[in-house]
Protein backbone atom coordinates (compact mmCIF):
# COMPACT_ATOMS: atom_id res chain seq x y z
CA UNK A 1 0.00 0.00 0.00
CA UNK A 2 2.61 2.35 0.69
CA UNK A 3 4.45 1.77 -2.59
CA UNK A 4 1.31 2.39 -4.43
CA UNK A 5 0.99 5.83 -2.34
CA UNK A 6 4.69 6.72 -3.18
CA UNK A 7 3.87 6.13 -6.90
CA UNK A 8 0.40 8.10 -6.39
CA UNK A 9 2.47 11.17 -4.66
CA UNK A 10 5.10 10.90 -7.42
CA UNK A 11 2.29 11.68 -10.08
CA UNK A 12 0.53 14.18 -8.74
CA UNK A 13 4.26 16.31 -8.30
CA UNK A 14 4.74 15.65 -12.00
CA UNK A 15 1.28 16.37 -13.17
CA UNK A 16 1.83 20.09 -11.02
CA UNK A 17 5.17 20.57 -12.50
CA UNK A 18 3.82 19.78 -16.53
CA UNK A 19 0.54 21.73 -15.81
CA UNK A 20 2.39 24.68 -14.75
CA UNK A 21 4.30 24.55 -18.25
CA UNK A 22 1.28 23.40 -19.96
CA UNK A 23 -0.87 26.50 -18.45
CA UNK A 24 1.73 29.00 -19.55
CA UNK A 25 2.41 27.34 -22.85
CA UNK A 26 -1.30 27.41 -24.08
CA UNK A 27 -1.57 31.45 -21.93
CA UNK A 28 1.13 32.18 -24.79
CA UNK A 29 -0.88 30.40 -27.68
CA UNK A 30 1.85 27.71 -27.87
CA UNK A 31 0.08 23.94 -29.11
CA UNK A 32 0.93 21.47 -26.81
CA UNK A 33 0.77 17.70 -28.30
CA UNK A 34 1.53 15.71 -25.52
CA UNK A 35 0.79 15.73 -21.97
CA UNK A 36 2.54 13.16 -20.46
CA UNK A 37 2.81 11.23 -16.84
CA UNK A 38 5.76 8.84 -17.06
CA UNK A 39 7.41 7.57 -20.29
CA UNK A 40 7.26 4.84 -22.25
CA UNK A 41 4.16 2.39 -23.38
CA UNK A 42 1.05 4.41 -22.78
CA UNK A 43 -1.58 2.83 -20.39
CA UNK A 44 -4.15 5.38 -21.09
CA UNK A 45 -4.29 8.38 -24.15
CA UNK A 46 -7.27 10.37 -24.29
CA UNK A 47 -7.26 13.39 -26.97
CA UNK A 48 -8.77 16.65 -25.29
CA UNK A 49 -8.70 19.40 -27.26
CA UNK A 50 -5.53 19.44 -29.53
CA UNK A 51 -3.50 17.80 -26.75
CA UNK A 52 -3.03 13.83 -26.49
CA UNK A 53 -3.11 13.26 -22.39
CA UNK A 54 -1.72 9.93 -20.96
CA UNK A 55 -0.49 7.56 -18.53
CA UNK A 56 2.52 6.06 -19.19
CA UNK A 57 3.85 3.07 -18.11
CA UNK A 58 7.38 3.92 -16.65
CA UNK A 59 6.51 6.19 -13.73
CA UNK A 60 9.57 8.24 -13.13
CA UNK A 61 8.88 11.32 -14.72
CA UNK A 62 6.62 13.23 -17.45
CA UNK A 63 6.78 15.79 -19.91
CA UNK A 64 5.20 18.19 -22.09
CA UNK A 65 5.81 18.55 -25.58
CA UNK A 66 4.78 21.45 -27.38
CA UNK A 67 4.93 22.56 -30.88
CA UNK A 68 8.71 23.21 -32.39
CA UNK A 69 10.26 21.85 -29.09
CA UNK A 70 11.41 18.20 -28.60
CA UNK A 71 14.48 17.56 -26.14
CA UNK A 72 15.31 14.42 -27.79
CA UNK A 73 15.94 15.98 -31.27
CA UNK A 74 16.81 20.11 -31.07
CA UNK A 75 16.90 20.31 -34.40
CA UNK A 76 13.03 19.88 -34.72
CA UNK A 77 11.98 23.48 -35.16
CA UNK A 78 8.55 24.99 -36.01
CA UNK A 79 7.55 28.37 -36.81
CA UNK A 80 4.22 28.09 -36.98
CA UNK A 81 2.49 31.07 -35.03
CA UNK A 82 1.27 28.63 -32.66
CA UNK A 83 4.67 26.91 -32.11
CA UNK A 84 7.34 27.17 -28.96
CA UNK A 85 9.92 28.75 -31.46
CA UNK A 86 7.59 31.23 -32.57
CA UNK A 87 7.57 33.00 -28.71
CA UNK A 88 9.78 35.80 -27.69
CA UNK A 89 12.49 34.61 -25.65
CA UNK A 90 11.14 36.04 -22.82
CA UNK A 91 7.88 34.10 -22.75
CA UNK A 92 9.95 31.22 -23.71
CA UNK A 93 11.16 31.79 -20.05
CA UNK A 94 8.09 32.23 -18.67
CA UNK A 95 7.13 28.74 -19.73
CA UNK A 96 10.22 27.01 -18.81
CA UNK A 97 9.48 28.76 -15.08
CA UNK A 98 6.35 27.78 -14.64
CA UNK A 99 7.32 23.95 -14.19
CA UNK A 100 9.36 24.70 -11.28
CA UNK A 101 7.21 27.29 -9.58
CA UNK A 102 4.11 25.25 -9.93
CA UNK A 103 6.27 22.96 -7.39
CA UNK A 104 7.30 25.72 -5.18
CA UNK A 105 3.29 26.93 -5.15
CA UNK A 106 2.44 23.13 -4.14
CA UNK A 107 4.78 23.04 -1.05
CA UNK A 108 3.65 26.22 -0.30
CA UNK A 109 0.10 25.11 -0.36
CA UNK A 110 1.03 22.04 1.45
CA UNK A 111 2.75 23.82 4.45
CA UNK A 112 -0.39 26.03 4.54
CA UNK A 113 -2.14 22.65 4.82
CA UNK A 114 0.15 21.56 7.29
CA UNK A 115 -0.25 25.20 9.32
CA UNK A 116 -4.06 24.88 9.47
CA UNK A 117 -3.99 20.70 9.99
CA UNK A 118 -2.02 21.33 13.04
CA UNK A 119 2.06 21.76 13.34
CA UNK A 120 3.11 19.73 16.51
CA UNK A 121 5.94 21.42 18.68
CA UNK A 122 7.90 19.89 21.77
CA UNK A 123 6.98 22.31 24.65
CA UNK A 124 10.61 23.05 26.98
CA UNK A 125 10.58 20.80 29.31
CA UNK A 126 13.61 18.91 30.09
CA UNK A 127 13.35 14.98 30.25
CA UNK A 128 17.59 14.65 31.34
CA UNK A 129 20.05 16.27 32.48
CA UNK A 130 23.72 14.62 31.59
CA UNK A 131 26.52 14.77 34.65
CA UNK A 132 29.39 16.32 34.07
CA UNK A 133 27.60 19.44 32.07
CA UNK A 134 26.77 23.20 33.01
CA UNK A 135 23.28 22.30 33.47
CA UNK A 136 23.86 19.74 35.84
CA UNK A 137 26.03 22.02 37.93
CA UNK A 138 23.46 24.59 37.78
CA UNK A 139 20.95 22.65 39.63
CA UNK A 140 18.57 21.62 36.63
CA UNK A 141 16.54 18.75 37.22
CA UNK A 142 14.46 16.33 34.74
CA UNK A 143 10.76 18.24 34.74
CA UNK A 144 12.30 21.85 35.08
CA UNK A 145 10.16 24.00 32.41
CA UNK A 146 12.65 26.60 31.08
CA UNK A 147 10.55 29.98 30.97
CA UNK A 148 13.12 32.31 29.40
CA UNK A 149 16.79 32.66 28.33
CA UNK A 150 18.49 36.15 29.09
CA UNK A 151 15.06 37.55 29.52
CA UNK A 152 13.82 35.97 26.04
CA UNK A 153 10.65 33.86 26.40
CA UNK A 154 10.70 30.53 25.21
CA UNK A 155 7.52 29.07 23.66
CA UNK A 156 9.46 25.56 22.39
CA UNK A 157 12.10 23.44 22.85
CA UNK A 158 13.66 24.15 19.07
CA UNK A 159 13.72 27.72 20.27
CA UNK A 160 16.37 26.51 23.17
CA UNK A 161 19.48 25.48 21.35
CA UNK A 162 19.05 28.92 18.97
CA UNK A 163 19.54 31.18 21.97
CA UNK A 164 22.20 29.00 23.90
CA UNK A 165 24.61 29.55 20.69
CA UNK A 166 23.74 32.83 20.41
CA UNK A 167 24.98 33.85 23.22
CA UNK A 168 28.31 35.15 24.30
CA UNK A 169 29.24 34.03 27.52
CA UNK A 170 26.89 33.29 30.52
CA UNK A 171 23.15 32.89 30.02
CA UNK A 172 20.39 33.74 32.86
CA UNK A 173 17.95 30.78 32.60
CA UNK A 174 14.34 31.31 34.40
CA UNK A 175 12.56 27.73 35.01
CA UNK A 176 9.90 27.13 36.37
CA UNK A 177 9.63 23.66 38.83
CA UNK A 178 6.78 22.59 41.09
CA UNK A 179 5.33 26.01 40.25
CA UNK A 180 7.98 27.79 41.50
CA UNK A 181 10.21 30.15 39.54
CA UNK A 182 14.08 29.89 39.52
CA UNK A 183 17.03 31.99 38.19
CA UNK A 184 19.84 29.77 37.40
CA UNK A 185 23.08 31.85 35.76
CA UNK A 186 25.48 28.99 33.71
CA UNK A 187 28.53 29.10 30.95
CA UNK A 188 27.85 26.77 27.89
CA UNK A 189 30.46 24.54 27.36
CA UNK A 190 31.69 24.52 23.35
CA UNK A 191 31.81 21.41 21.39
CA UNK A 192 32.65 20.09 18.37
CA UNK A 193 30.20 18.35 16.23
CA UNK A 194 28.94 17.55 13.06
CA UNK A 195 25.95 19.65 10.69
CA UNK A 196 23.70 17.70 8.50
CA UNK A 197 25.88 17.79 5.83
CA UNK A 198 28.77 15.98 8.46
CA UNK A 199 30.74 19.11 8.72
CA UNK A 200 32.16 19.98 11.38
CA UNK A 201 30.77 22.21 13.37
CA UNK A 202 31.15 24.06 16.98
CA UNK A 203 28.15 24.00 19.15
CA UNK A 204 27.37 25.36 22.49
CA UNK A 205 25.36 23.11 24.56
CA UNK A 206 24.08 23.21 28.74
CA UNK A 207 23.69 19.25 28.69
CA UNK A 208 19.77 18.85 28.73
CA UNK A 209 17.26 16.74 26.37
CA UNK A 210 13.92 17.35 26.09
CA UNK A 211 11.23 14.96 27.71
CA UNK A 212 8.55 14.49 24.70
CA UNK A 213 5.90 16.94 25.87
CA UNK A 214 4.57 18.16 22.94
CA UNK A 215 2.01 20.68 21.57
CA UNK A 216 -0.30 20.96 18.62
CA UNK A 217 0.07 24.41 16.76
CA UNK A 218 -2.32 25.73 14.50
CA UNK A 219 -2.18 28.94 12.88
CA UNK A 220 -4.72 31.67 11.69
CA UNK A 221 -4.84 32.75 7.73
CA UNK A 222 -1.89 35.32 7.91
CA UNK A 223 0.61 33.25 10.23
CA UNK A 224 -0.45 30.38 8.08
CA UNK A 225 0.71 31.95 4.76
CA UNK A 226 3.56 33.54 6.94
CA UNK A 227 4.76 29.98 8.47
CA UNK A 228 4.63 28.21 4.33
CA UNK A 229 6.28 31.10 3.01
CA UNK A 230 8.75 30.70 5.28
CA UNK A 231 8.90 26.93 5.15
CA UNK A 232 8.74 27.08 1.50
CA UNK A 233 12.07 29.38 1.61
CA UNK A 234 14.12 27.04 4.29
CA UNK A 235 13.04 23.68 2.24
CA UNK A 236 14.27 25.69 -0.74
CA UNK A 237 17.66 27.10 1.23
CA UNK A 238 18.03 23.43 2.03
CA UNK A 239 17.97 21.83 -0.91
CA UNK A 240 20.31 24.58 -2.79
CA UNK A 241 22.73 24.16 0.15
CA UNK A 242 22.92 20.44 -0.76
CA UNK A 243 23.19 20.69 -4.59
CA UNK A 244 26.34 22.99 -3.53
CA UNK A 245 28.12 20.54 -0.98
CA UNK A 246 27.66 17.81 -3.68
CA UNK A 247 29.42 19.68 -6.05
CA UNK A 248 32.07 21.02 -3.82
CA UNK A 249 33.12 17.73 -2.55
CA UNK A 250 31.98 18.31 0.70
CA UNK A 251 29.14 15.33 0.74
CA UNK A 252 30.00 12.30 -1.46
CA UNK A 253 28.03 11.42 -4.21
CA UNK A 254 27.38 8.07 -2.51
CA UNK A 255 24.71 9.92 -0.65
CA UNK A 256 22.98 10.39 -3.61
CA UNK A 257 19.46 8.65 -3.66
CA UNK A 258 17.68 7.43 -6.91
CA UNK A 259 13.95 6.60 -7.71
CA UNK A 260 13.77 3.57 -5.25
CA UNK A 261 15.06 5.51 -1.82
CA UNK A 262 11.85 8.59 -3.07
CA UNK A 263 9.53 5.65 -3.30
CA UNK A 264 11.08 3.77 0.11
CA UNK A 265 11.18 7.39 1.84
CA UNK A 266 7.12 8.36 0.88
CA UNK A 267 6.02 5.02 1.55
CA UNK A 268 7.48 5.01 5.22
CA UNK A 269 6.00 8.93 5.56
CA UNK A 270 2.30 8.10 4.44
CA UNK A 271 2.73 5.01 7.22
CA UNK A 272 3.56 7.81 9.62
CA UNK A 273 0.42 10.01 9.74
CA UNK A 274 -0.74 12.49 7.08
CA UNK A 275 1.70 15.82 8.43
CA UNK A 276 4.78 13.54 8.06
CA UNK A 277 3.16 12.69 4.29
CA UNK A 278 2.55 16.43 3.27
CA UNK A 279 6.14 17.87 4.81
CA UNK A 280 8.21 14.69 2.81
CA UNK A 281 6.17 16.04 -0.30
CA UNK A 282 6.70 19.80 -0.09
CA UNK A 283 10.09 18.45 0.26
CA UNK A 284 10.16 16.64 -2.67
CA UNK A 285 8.07 18.74 -4.54
CA UNK A 286 10.91 22.18 -3.47
CA UNK A 287 13.88 19.40 -4.71
CA UNK A 288 11.95 18.61 -7.73
CA UNK A 289 11.25 22.32 -8.61
CA UNK A 290 15.29 23.25 -7.39
CA UNK A 291 16.81 20.61 -9.76
CA UNK A 292 14.85 21.09 -12.79
CA UNK A 293 16.79 24.61 -12.69
CA UNK A 294 20.17 23.31 -12.77
CA UNK A 295 21.56 24.92 -15.46
CA UNK A 296 21.75 21.57 -17.39
CA UNK A 297 20.68 21.13 -21.18
CA UNK A 298 17.56 18.98 -21.20
CA UNK A 299 16.17 20.19 -18.08
CA UNK A 300 14.38 23.64 -17.39
CA UNK A 301 17.35 25.64 -16.27
CA UNK A 302 19.03 24.63 -19.39
CA UNK A 303 16.57 25.78 -21.94
CA UNK A 304 16.63 29.32 -20.04
CA UNK A 305 19.99 29.57 -20.78
CA UNK A 306 19.53 29.13 -24.25
CA UNK A 307 16.89 31.33 -24.14
CA UNK A 308 19.04 33.82 -22.29
CA UNK A 309 21.68 33.51 -24.37
CA UNK A 310 19.43 34.89 -27.69
CA UNK A 311 17.72 37.14 -25.71
CA UNK A 312 21.18 38.79 -24.93
CA UNK A 313 22.84 38.44 -28.31
CA UNK A 314 20.56 38.70 -30.54
CA UNK A 315 21.06 35.01 -32.20
CA UNK A 316 20.74 31.60 -31.40
CA UNK A 317 23.02 28.77 -31.00
CA UNK A 318 23.45 27.00 -34.24
CA UNK A 319 22.28 23.75 -34.58
CA UNK A 320 25.25 21.61 -34.57
CA UNK A 321 25.95 23.21 -30.68
CA UNK A 322 22.34 22.74 -29.30
CA UNK A 323 22.61 18.96 -30.66
CA UNK A 324 25.88 18.69 -28.96
CA UNK A 325 24.85 20.42 -25.78
CA UNK A 326 22.09 18.34 -25.41
CA UNK A 327 23.24 15.17 -25.73
CA UNK A 328 26.01 16.03 -23.30
CA UNK A 329 22.82 17.24 -20.98
CA UNK A 330 21.31 13.55 -21.20
CA UNK A 331 24.82 12.25 -20.71
CA UNK A 332 24.94 14.05 -17.06
CA UNK A 333 21.10 13.18 -16.34
CA UNK A 334 21.42 9.57 -17.28
CA UNK A 335 24.65 9.16 -15.66
CA UNK A 336 23.34 10.40 -12.06
CA UNK A 337 20.04 8.24 -12.36
CA UNK A 338 22.21 5.70 -12.85
CA UNK A 339 24.37 6.71 -9.72
CA UNK A 340 21.33 7.06 -7.56
CA UNK A 341 20.75 3.59 -8.59
CA UNK A 342 23.44 1.96 -7.89
CA UNK A 343 23.42 3.94 -4.56
CA UNK A 344 20.05 2.88 -3.62
CA UNK A 345 21.12 -0.72 -4.24
CA UNK A 346 23.81 -1.02 -2.47
CA UNK A 347 21.69 0.43 0.47
CA UNK A 348 19.26 -2.22 0.27
CA UNK A 349 22.17 -4.91 0.09
CA UNK A 350 23.47 -3.26 3.48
Amino acid sequence: MGILVAIIILSILIFFHELGHFTAARYFGVQVDVFSIGFGKKLYSRIIGKTQWSISAIPLGGYVKMKGQDDTDPTHISYDDDSYNSKKPWQRIVILLAGPFANFLLAFILYFAIANIGVPKLLPYVGSVEENTPAYTAGIQKNDKIIQINGINIMYWKNIGKHINDSKDTITLLIERKQTLLTLQLIPKIINDKNIFGETITRRIIGISPSGEQTTVSFGLLDGLDYAWEETKKASFLIVQSVEKILTGVVGTDKLGGIITIVDVTAQASSAGILALFFFTALISVNLGVLNLLPIPALDGGHIMFNLYEMFTGKTASESVMMYITIAGWVILISLMLLGLYNDINRLIG
